[in-house]
């Protein structure tokens, strides 16, 4: 189920980039991309973000439909995360951007990214 303001948006790139925008999103896209994952594995991944924060994320991600998140009733409780088949697709749209935003960096900084 998709979160509201995805749904409310009226331009496709729009609930898109609503979907997968963020400071940590798109890493944690990446890091799901290699494969599942452990809450505690992606918060020691990520030492800069906050576990609040962290929650928020995945579960922003889990309703729009990109992140698969599976409990398991044992003690103590674990909890893995993985992509959907949504997010999946989501991955090339994240490699474009990074080699966007490589070719912005390159040509706002010419000196720090050539060496």
């Amino acid at each position: 189920m998709l979160r509201n303001r995805v749904r409310r948006s009226c331009c496709p790139a729009e609930a898109a980039v609503e979907m997968m925008g963020g400071k940590w999103k798109p890493r944690l896209l990446a890091l799901l991309g290699e494969g599942t994952l452990r809450f505690g594995e992606l918060e020691r991944r990520l030492p800069q973000v906050s576990r609040k924060v962290l929650v928020e994320q995945l579960r922003e991600l889990e309703a729009d439909g990109l992140v698969h998140r599976q409990v398991y009733p044992v003690l103590p409780p674990r909890v893995e995360y993985s992509l959907e088949p949504r997010g999946r697709r989501a991955l090339p749209l994240l490699c474009g951007l990074r080699a966007f935003g490589l070719e912005v960096m390159a040509a706002s900084q010419p000196d720090q990214l050539a060496g």
